[in-house]
């Protein structure tokens, strides 16, 4: 009796020095998590639709980076030919599809004559593919617009897209904006996996409108990437992006550091995106750009690794396992603050996903309700960060890169 008495005290010993030594970090952790997202109640509110402004006749040039989109772009395209006359012009960059996608640009161009059609370049060896179709639409677009609109085949924008963001930048004064979309879920997995995927952008880097952040810590989409063209034609174009496979967050970082005023704002009332089909794409194709590397230094991004591992991968984990130790009637002091704090996160990561519901659309939608138990798909988001981060893209829609 005395040896197992010496064994549970040596046992709970270690189960204390354990949850001390993760509190030590933790706690930072949540304070740091706690603050940014504090900063969320006083974001800028979403993007609103606006009327036309007959001020800006001509002002946006929109460019459309495609490469076999056909199943997908039909919705953009349309969704584009409704935008009124700030819209100068419309280039589909395509990058030598071998699907339809071509076909159904020159339908369009047939009804809207703003619509035009062309090709880039072959793929220099240090370019992307996304990048490199975007500068050369930038490069070939009209001087006499002020504003360049880069938008990918996969989005649905509003008919007043492109007035509210005119709007926006020239009242507030933005020289750069990129928008947070609503996200058009289907099927199941997807429910429960993107979710989860996308907290780990809103955990390290506060949700889309907040203000202030830092150029380094900047987030970005370039699904709908808003820039005046005297700034994009002063760094240069797409350059400075050629080789990331970020480029939309590595290039709104070397302009917001020099000095430009950026925003990353919610678009969900005027931008709605349909990104991949079902779980497997899902991690397969995001997951493998979420951790920004190519934007970021190697202490950023582990650094972010470990935060989210602390604030989002081991609360579920460490809830269950706190709260067995206490109701086992192991309730020292490091226990108990365990069970409190990890019950806490979990709390906050739940009303997050309330805060996030207005993001998404479920219209079309199976399994929806599998949205609610996301937060159950947070190690596996934090693990795919993990996996992205050790390992560079050998191919990318449908393009094969050099290791």
């Amino acid at each position: 009796m005395i040896c197992l008495g010496l064994v549970d005290s040596q046992a709970f010993a270690f189960q204390d020095g354990f949850f001390f030594g993760l509190l030590l970090v933790q706690i930072p952790a949540a304070a740091i998590l706690l603050s940014r997202l504090l900063k969320g109640a006083v974001r800028r509110s979403p993007l609103q639709p606006q009327l036309p402004n007959p001020s800006f006749l001509g002002a946006v040039s929109v460019v459309v980076p495609t490469l076999n989109e056909a199943d997908r772009i039909a919705p953009c395209l349309e969704g584009l030919t409704r935008q009124t006359y700030e819209v100068r012009e419309i280039t589909i960059v395509d990058s030598r599809s071998i699907d339809k996608t071509p076909d159904l640009v020159k339908a369009a161009q047939e009804t809207d004559p703003r619509f035009r059609l062309m090709n880039d370049d072959p793929l220099p060896s240090d370019w992307v593919g996304r990048p490199w179709a975007l500068h050369n639409g930038f490069l070939a677009s009209s001087p006499d617009s002020e504003w360049i609109l880069g938008i990918d085949a996969d989005t649905i924008p509003h008919p007043s897209l492109v007035c509210s963001l005119l709007e926006t930048a020239t009242t507030e004064g933005y020289d750069l904006i990129t928008l947070s979309p609503r996200f058009i879920l289907k099927y199941p997995g997807e429910f429960w996996l993107q979710p989860a995927l996308l907290m780990t952008l809103v955990y390290r880097f506060g949700a889309a409108g907040e203000i202030g952040s830092s150029p380094e810590r900047v987030m970005a989409n370039g699904q709908c990437f808003f820039c005046r063209r005297s700034l994009l034609q002063k760094v240069g174009g797409y350059t400075s992006a050629k080789g990331s496979f970020c480029d939309d967050v590595t290039l709104v970082r070397n302009i917001a550091a020099t000095g430009a005023k950026v925003g990353f704002l919610d678009g969900a009332n005027v931008l709605k995106v349909r990104m991949y089909e079902g779980m497997a794409e899902t991690w397969d194709e995001w997951g493998r750009s979420l951790d920004l590397k190519d934007a970021a230094t190697p202490a950023q991004v582990w650094g972010d690794l470990a935060f989210l591992i602390l604030v989002q991968a081991l609360p579920i984990p460490l809830l269950i396992v706190s709260a067995w130790m206490v109701s086992s009637g192991h309730t020292t002091l490091p226990a108990l603050i365990a069970l409190g704090l990890n019950g806490a996160l979990v709390a906050m990561r739940i009303g997050l996903n309330a805060a996030v519901l207005q993001s998404y659309d479920r219209s079309s939608a199976k399994g929806a309700w599998l949205f609610w138990l996301s937060p159950l798909a947070d190690p596996a988001a934090v693990f795919r960060i993990f996996l992205s981060s050790t390992r560079k893209p050998k191919s990318w829609r449908g393009r094969t890169y050099g290791g």
